[in-house]
């Protein structure tokens, strides 16, 4: 799965957490029941918002869901999924977008796409799943070819970029194929009036989304000698990261003309969510100014505050101080509310033949990778499947979804459960 919304699970909450997961395996069930078990690798984390978008015009009807079996993505649970038109035209836009991506790795022969038989398989698969979207977009009324035409351009666009031009001009064709999906989510809710609102936060999360895709990727494109945007334009990160915080302003503004039953996932997702992706890929990217570190740091004192908790611990009258990397740990004594810390319990360990068995059950229903928590068979601690992350937050710093409290329209309260 790819895209730039990718939800941390306390920020979203309880109710916009099971909403936001019904639409994400909806999407990934619709590309497999239209376009086969391997369409759903081109489930889009940012494809998804078709399908919200489209609900939250017609408001959530039961027709709009069904139950669906258990799957090792969802810890073999079942669940209740979206379905319809809003389902359908995601998966549609999903298959495109991947169409493209696939395309434009093998035209490029980025690493094993520069082998010729994998470029082949890759371009047939590129080609077929082409078509499939052109197909299913048809049936929804939605001119995929526009959409495609859109795409194409991108390759021109970007032989004409040079150092002095705007990065805007390559992003402009990602900006028009995503303007036309989610301006489409209107004809099919039946809300004329929200398609021109609509195409315009398609068109600022188009540029949002390419421009994020630049960061990610640019440190690796310096090392490969691969086409980036950043450096053939010769933008800076600042710069980027400006055009970012434009595109993320440009969204809350046009999504506030659009009329939602409800907007509380949609909100969610492209008012604040969009936000916390700049903050994320700026951070990872090391722009001037920030750290490594993905959490929200909101002033100077702040993050003084708490670097001096960090350095300095006060338990039961004793400071424990940090002194050349490494920590004193202070004298252990009697829990302050007069009975003493209980030892920690220790793990189950079970025999060596019944873990293997586990393990064996673990592996072969693909919990061990996409199971959000399991128990080691073998240990008896706590892991998680290397697939389930959520790009969760640290600690506490998931609160961030009580910025709402500043009376801006659409939230659905602090409900991050820390």
């Amino acid at each position: 799965m790819f895209g730039i919304i990718r939800p941390c699970r306390h920020r979203l909450g309880e109710r916009l957490l099971e909403s936001w997961t019904a639409h994400l395996c909806g999407l990934c069930l619709a590309l497999r029941d239209g376009h086969g078990q391997l369409a759903r690798t081109a489930t889009n984390y940012d494809g998804l918002i078709v399908s919200v978008l489209v609900e939250a015009q017609t408001g959530s009807l039961p027709e709009g869901r069904r139950k669906a079996g258990p799957c090792p993505l969802r810890g073999l649970r079942t669940a209740t999924v979206a379905r319809g038109e809003g389902a359908r035209l995601a998966a549609a836009v999903s298959l495109a977008l991947a169409s493209a991506k696939m395309r434009d790795h093998v035209d490029d022969a980025d690493g094993l796409f520069a082998r010729r038989p994998i470029a082949v398989a890759a371009g047939g698969v590129a080609e077929r799943w082409r078509r499939h979207s052109g197909a299913a977009g048809a049936a929804l009324g939605f001119d995929a070819e526009g959409l495609f035409a859109s795409l194409a351009r991108q390759t021109e666009v970007e032989a004409a970029a040079g150092p002095g031009s705007s990065v805007l001009l390559v992003t402009a064709p990602t900006e028009e194929a995503t303007a036309l999906a989610l301006e489409h989510t209107a004809v099919l809710a039946g809300r004329p009036a929200n398609r021109a609102p609509l195409r315009e936060v398609g068109r600022y999360f188009g540029r949002l989304a390419h421009l994020l895709d630049s960061v990610e990727d640019l440190s690796e494109d310096q090392a490969t000698g691969t086409w980036n945007p950043l450096v053939a334009t010769g933008t800076s990160l600042t710069e980027a990261e400006r055009l970012c915080r434009d595109a993320v302003h440009g969204i809350r503004l046009a999504l506030a003309e659009v009329e939602l039953t409800d907007r509380a996932l949609v909100h969610r997702l492209l008012a604040h969510e969009t936000d916390a992706a700049v903050h994320r890929v700026f951070a990872h990217a090391g722009a001037p100014g920030r750290t490594g570190s993905s959490r929200h740091f909101h002033g100077g004192e702040g993050h003084d505050q708490l670097a001096h908790n960090a350095a300095s611990l006060t338990l039961d009258g004793h400071t424990t101080e940090a002194r050349n990397g490494q920590w004193t740990p202070p004298p252990m004594g009697p829990n302050p509310f007069g009975t003493p810390f209980p030892p920690p319990p220790p793990p189950t360990r079970r025999n060596p033949l019944a873990a293997c068995g586990l393990w064996a059950v673990l592996c072969c229903t693909c919990q061990a990778c996409c199971r959000e928590e399991y128990e080691n068979p073998c240990t008896g601690r706590r892991v998680h499947g290397p697939c389930s992350d959520f790009d969760c937050c640290d600690a506490c710093d998931c609160c961030d979804c009580c910025e709402c409290a500043d009376g801006c329209e659409g939230c659905d309260g602090c409900d991050c459960g820390c």
